[in-house]
């Protein structure tokens, strides 16, 4: 200790070696007095220092008195020092040191980071366009007005294969003119596909935002559709849940959302997974993720009166005029749903089934063809059921014979 304090060291009131001749516990201000008073001519500062003197003298929150009283005993110019602070500047007379701003400026900073770039955004338009054939049931006045708002109310929607979820919040989006960003959820979707990563642009690494981070940003529609099938990686997006954005802790950077930005999840079930096997692959979700979404819809499958109505509109875009036809597809449908909802038969067909069959018969131009190719993803006993019915619900179909069978063979 004796030996340090001969070499023109001292003790502060602490007891901390310093190299302030006067022992205070920030030797670099009366370093730098000295230096002036000796010199006559002031030492360049830097960003770093003025920022570390200023919170350790005044805290995070300065005004213009505290920049003028600093400069004063540094010796310094109150414009030199205000210019280095402008990035830290909240308003006239006031600056905010705190560490998250110097975060960002670091990482923007091309000295902080030369081997690492943020990829540009690519403009481009995510509204999606309007379906004519679309036509609004169930929860799309709902969804709507939520989209219309523009509060942060994530919404979670479940129900049957096939019965317009996704459909219905891409079509509030068109009609509302918003951006659209969809993002198919897997059990292998992680913090990667969601939030972003690193990639290798040119020889280089450059940061590339992931769908949730755009989606922030734009202040778009972010949908999570059939989010069931995630695993507990789903876990990092909680905080975008709450509505508070995130911190993307790899490069230093919190991003906050945008006005508008709000989050539709889809999904087969509640997120408690499918006990009866229908869904396989779907998870049970981590409840305090699933109290994150204020509001569940249970989205039915339409009406009859309007299942015709959209199987008539996609007919006719198609170029196929048989109201009858959608009449009785329509009929058959609701009468296998009954059913099913009854316990009778393990199998449905959905309102998108429907659709698939008018756009085969749109093709194939033969009702049977259309029926029998469309129903042939079910087992033998289930399809030939169905095939059954129909033909009891319309008097002028013909089951399919051996011949359509071959012709599907070759």
């Amino acid at each position: 200790m004796q030996e340090h304090l001969a070499k023109g060291k001292t003790q502060n009131k602490k007891g901390q070696i310093s190299n302030c001749p006067q022992g205070g516990p920030y030797p670099p201000f009366c370093c730098y007095t000295n230096f002036v008073k000796q010199t006559n001519k002031p030492m360049s500062l830097s960003k770093d220092y003025i920022v570390t003197s200023l919170q350790a003298l005044y805290g995070t929150d300065v005004t213009s008195a505290d920049i003028r009283g600093w400069c004063a005993m540094n010796g310094s110019s109150y414009q030199t020092v205000t210019k280095k602070l402008d990035d830290y500047k909240e308003g006239r007379g006031k600056w905010n040191l705190t560490v998250q701003e110097k975060l960002e400026e670091t990482f923007n900073a091309p000295s902080a980071a030369p081997s690492v770039a943020v990829t540009a955004r690519e403009e481009q338009n995510l509204i999606p366009e309007k379906d004519d054939t679309f036509v609004q049931f169930g929860n799309f006045t709902d969804i709507k007005k939520i989209i219309k708002s523009g509060l942060f109310y994530p919404t979670f929607i479940t129900g049957l294969s096939g019965n317009g979820k996704t459909f219905s919040i891409e079509q509030a989006c068109a009609a509302l003119g918003r951006e659209l960003i969809r993002v198919n959820i897997t059990i292998e979707t992680d913090e990667d596909d969601l939030v972003g990563g690193f990639r290798l642009v040119d020889g280089n690494t450059a940061w590339h935002n992931g769908p949730v981070i755009e989606a922030l940003e734009r202040g778009a529609i972010l949908l999570l559709d059939e989010l069931d099938l995630a695993s507990n990686k789903i876990l990092c997006l909680q905080s975008i849940l709450e509505g508070k954005g995130v911190f993307l802790k790899k490069i230093g950077k919190w991003v906050k959302p945008a006005a508008g930005f709000n989050i539709f999840a889809t999904a087969n079930t509640k997120g408690k997974g499918s006990e009866d096997g229908r869904f396989v692959g779907t998870n049970v979700l981590n409840e305090a993720f699933l109290e994150r979404f204020p509001v569940t819809f249970e989205q039915q499958y339409p009406s009859p009166a309007i299942e015709q109505k959209i199987l008539e509109g996609i007919a006719l875009d198609l170029d196929v005029n048989d109201r009858d036809f959608c009449k009785r597809l329509v009929d058959w449908a609701d009468i296998i749903r009954k059913t099913f909802f009854d316990g009778g038969i393990d199998e449905i067909i959905s309102t998108r089934r429907l659709v698939h069959i008018i756009r085969a018969y749109s093709i194939f131009g033969n009702k049977s063809k259309a029926i029998d190719v469309c129903t042939a993803r079910f087992d033998d006993e289930t399809k030939q059921a169905f095939l059954e019915l129909y033909d009891k619900v319309d008097v002028d179909f013909e089951m399919p014979s051996e011949e359509v069978a071959t012709e599907q063979s070759v």
